[in-house]
């Protein structure tokens, strides 16, 4: 059970959240930038993912509780990693990189948001999570500010590629949170060596991918700079703070910190890319937020009444 925290410590784990989010939302436009550059996508991603990888494997070997860890991973297990990192680094990742070549921002966004309506549908259909009152209610909510952003349907030409490559990015991000939480749960690792080893398989996995099909490119300075902070500030670095906050917050905070992103990045996708929205896309949007906050927020809310009633009859 987590500890009662001074207000300090809260007020400034919730401050970390927040910088945290800040900093994924700013990588949106800073991928924009590198593609808008001519970086190959899956290139593109593969050496972030890559890099971010060999970054976070000195805090590992130099760790002897990591390296003792990892030397008692069982061959299930390592099949386990693998296929997360294929699922939510090379699929996803990768998606996500090639849809930000064909997609404003804002829209990929909102088509990735969707994500924990996927996962409640999932735990409902399978019986061991079935969604509340509220939680239906904010599934209809989100997809009432889909249809208010998106409405009347005119896609742009060649975006028709950006919008079948996010959709399966979407699938890749549901299906790698639901195995992801999976592995978290049975495996019984460290977060940071789950990342790792996860992130280092789909990275390398994106980066050959990339060499064969894309090539590498012509990487000048400012990509490489691009590449370096991804992978150094907003990959590495954002992971740890943002584990170092999951001490102080509750699951309910964190998941209301983390939907921040979805207007953040709308936000720094007008003021640096150009990518305007008229009042019904904002409108969506929110609706879209609101609703797929619920969703997550709905999860936690029993466990936390049901500790409540627990600690009030001890």
């Amino acid at each position: 059970m987590r500890q009662p925290t001074q207000p300090n410590t809260h007020i400034k784990a919730v401050l970390q959240a927040l910088f945290v989010t800040f900093l994924w939302s700013t990588s949106w436009v800073l991928i924009k930038i590198g593609l808008k550059a001519n970086l190959p996508a899956i290139t593109f991603a593969g050496l972030r993912y890559t890099l971010a990888f060999l970054c976070l494997v000195p805090f590992i070997l130099f760790n002897p509780v990591h390296r003792v860890a990892l030397q008692r991973i069982s061959k299930r297990t390592w099949v386990e990693l693998v296929l997360l990192g294929i699922l939510f680094y090379t699929l996803t990742q990768g998606a996500q990189f090639v849809s930000l070549a064909f997609l404003p921002a804002a829209t990929l966004n909102l088509l990735l948001s969707f994500s924990p309506v996927l996962i409640a549908i999932h735990g409902s259909l399978k019986s061991h999570e079935h969604a509340s009152t509220g939680q239906w209610g904010g599934m209809i909510l989100s997809v009432c500010g889909a249809l208010i952003y998106f409405l009347p349907l005119v896609i742009p030409a060649g975006q028709t590629i950006g919008l079948i490559t996010a959709l399966i990015g979407l699938l890749a991000n549901s299906g790698s949170a639901i195995f992801g939480r999976y592995v978290n749960s049975e495996s019984k690792l460290s977060p940071i060596i789950i990342t790792s080893i996860s992130m280092g398989v789909g990275g390398l996995i994106l980066l050959i991918t990339g060499a064969f099909t894309q090539g590498l490119g012509q990487l000048n300075l400012t990509q490489w700079l691009i590449i370096g902070w991804l992978a150094l500030v907003n990959t590495a670095f954002a992971f740890t703070i943002w584990n170092k906050t999951l001490q102080t917050l509750t699951a309910v905070e964190s998941s209301i910190i983390n939907g921040t992103i979805l207007l953040q990045i709308s936000i720094l996708a007008w003021i640096f890319l150009d990518e305007p929205l008229g009042r019904r896309q904002i409108l969506g949007l929110c609706l879209v937020g609101i609703g797929t906050l619920i969703v997550q927020v709905r999860r936690y809310l029993p466990i936390r009444k049901e500790k409540t009633r627990l600690n009030n009859t001890n």
